[in-house]
């Protein structure tokens, strides 16, 4: 019986290699000392031997008081993957991305490739805003900007089924005339760009020194606030606020480059009126206007709906909508690697505020000098946009510390940055230009 009970000690054993249950130590003998057997060394004290070695599934500790398995790793992670080596060493390879990780040439060849994408992609799409010649990053392409205009419109039109008025509409007419005038205004620039090539025009010593009483006019008109009200003198301007100043805009002059206005070519300007009293207007990528009437309400005279059109047509010409996107995409992955370490309710506010928030209000700073200068070139006074932006403010309720947790800055704010910069002295010759009837060849 002797070859019997091996045989059936080494079936169990290759039973219990192959199911993964564990059997109890009932089942395993302490010792086994077959009775008949007349040689001694046909003892069997254990099956270390035969399982490990000759086996290779399990291998067993020998058998004795304690009696218990040694667990053998390679067989219970079967799936996982390792070599032998010439001394039948187990060892597990790595898997993933440590391989090439370890390689310092691998690292190297990664990041050097790497930044030459970044910086191909950065450089790739940097544009310059005509006029202002501000340098931006955009991302979203012209064609896909205009698809989303086109789309946005479309909505719109949709929204406010049944009260766009007609197209036959006195006020509709009235509307579409002042915005060809802007659009004829800002046409002429893109075929004629015209850069100042000296800072005559905004010298007190040039021959254009006439145009300084407008501005002063303008000033004077300003500050004469009552109330309490401080004046043009006693605002105090943050570093942010300086977009208009003079020192910016003798900048801008320096830099002789020429606007990238592609983005405006074989635009299909369209202009809707829509019969609602919320005094708004605004103007979507690829020359989509659309005015509300509560805002006819409030501005009667054609100057006054000018400087509106020509301030939404500005956000157009700087490719504000295109440049926000790409604004919006840098906040997400920051605010995602904020998440990480801060709260996510803290890190949106934190964003809003010193992210969203002031490239908004920047955003209409530069579409406000970009309109002005519009406006003049449309033969309407610039004189008037000041005294819209301040009447703008009194209507939409300007607080003080609503300007910092809002997409605009205050009415007041505004026209006083269109006041006293030299943009003002700027927009008075272009207009004398075209009151005189010689015109002027564009300002992009």
């Amino acid at each position: 019986m002797s070859w019997y009970r091996r045989t059936k000690l080494v079936f169990d054993s290759l039973r219990r290699n192959i199911d993964p249950k564990i059997l109890p130590r009932s089942h395993l003998p302490s010792s086994i000392k077959p009775t008949g057997s007349p040689n001694p060394s046909s003892n069997f004290s254990g099956f270390s031997s035969i399982a490990s070695r000759q086996v290779g599934l399990r291998s067993w500790t020998p058998l004795g008081s304690r009696n218990r398995v040694a667990y053998n790793p390679f067989l219970s992670q079967a799936k996982r993957s390792y070599y032998v080596d010439r001394y039948q060493v187990r060892h597990f390879k790595p898997r993933g991305p440590r391989k090439w990780l370890q390689n310092p040439k691998a690292v190297w060849t990664v990041v050097l490739l790497g930044s030459g994408v970044l910086v191909t992609l950065y450089f790739g799409n940097l544009e310059t805003v005509p006029y202002t010649k501000r340098t931006h990053f955009v991302l979203l392409s012209k064609a896909m900007e205009k698809r989303i205009g086109e789309s946005q419109f479309e909505q719109i039109k949709k929204t406010y089924k049944g009260k766009v008025l007609p197209a036959i509409h006195p006020e509709s007419i009235r509307v579409r005339l002042i915005a060809k005038e802007v659009i004829d205004a800002l046409q002429r620039g893109l075929s004629h760009e015209h850069v100042w090539s000296d800072l005559g025009y905004g010298s007190m010593d040039s021959t254009t020194r006439g145009s300084d009483t407008g501005v002063k006019e303008v000033g004077i008109a300003l500050s004469e606030g009552g109330d309490g009200e401080e004046t043009l003198s006693e605002m105090k301007w943050s570093k942010d606020d300086q977009i208009l100043d003079d020192k910016w805009i003798q900048e801008s002059r320096k830099k002789d480059t020429k606007g990238e206005s592609a983005h405006l070519e074989g635009i299909n300007w369209e202009v809707i009126v829509v019969n609602e009293p919320m005094v708004n207007a605004f103007c979507l990528p690829a020359g989509k206007i659309v005015v509300f009437t509560g805002l006819l309400d409030h501005f009667k005279s054609d100057a006054e709906v000018a400087t509106v059109i020509g301030h939404e047509v500005g956000h157009a010409v700087a490719r504000h909508v295109a440049e926000g996107i790409t604004k919006n995409l840098w906040f997400a992955i920051l605010q995602l690697v904020l998440y990480q370490f801060v709260m996510p309710d803290l890190v949106n506010t934190m964003s809003a505020l010193f992210l969203r928030l002031p490239f908004s209000r920047k955003m209409e700073i530069e579409a406000d000098y970009i309109g002005l200068l519009l406006l003049a070139s449309a033969g309407y006074d610039p004189r008037i946009a000041p005294k819209v932006y301040e009447k703008l403010g009194k209507l939409g309720g300007d607080v003080a510390l609503g300007e910092y947790l809002s997409t605009h800055p205050s009415g007041k704010k505004r026209s006083q940055l269109l006041a006293q910069a030299n943009v003002m002295e700027e927009a008075l010759m272009i207009y004398r230009e075209v009151q005189s009837g010689r015109g002027i060849e564009g300002f992009l």
